[in-house]
């Protein structure tokens, strides 16, 4: 399902929802693949742009938005990654084909030395990327 359109949906939309939305792109270029949050922070946080950076992968032109911008559009997919925003997902007044919730522990709640915090975000990068690259081989690659 080459071009499908998917939003990923968080609470902040800084880190979890970035993440999915970045390694969707990397899996396929013709996906049009948007992220957003339910209450969006003013900025992503820096640890999730540092570890994806380890991987090449910039997310320095990211900036959270408010699901409110995409209430009324047509999507294939809208996937949930936290907890919150799936028991607070709005109503969409355009169509959505299906919904999934894949879900992460929010790695800006880690707390410890900088290292012990960056290696947080690392394995929640690490899970993201995996079920993610799994969902488009499962869902959307051609051939599927």
């Amino acid at each position: 399902m080459s071009g499908a359109r998917i939003l990923v949906l968080c609470t902040g939309n800084s880190c979890r929802s970035q993440m999915a939305m970045r390694f969707l792109q990397e899996c396929d270029a013709r996906l049009d693949v948007h992220s957003a949050g339910t209450r969006p922070t003013a900025q992503v946080n820096p640890y999730a742009v540092s570890v994806m950076e380890e991987l090449g992968i910039d997310m320095t032109a990211t900036y959270p938005k408010s699901v409110e911008r995409y209430l009324d559009e047509q999507w294939d997919y809208v996937i949930t990654v936290c907890g919150h925003a799936r028991e607070s997902c709005p109503v969409f007044t355009g169509h959505v084909k299906r919904r999934l919730h894949l879900g992460f522990p929010d790695p800006a709640l880690a707390v410890g030395t900088e290292n012990e915090v960056i290696q947080v975000f690392r394995s929640v990068r690490d899970d993201i990327r995996r079920v993610m690259t799994e969902f488009y081989v499962r869902e959307l690659a051609d051939g599927q």
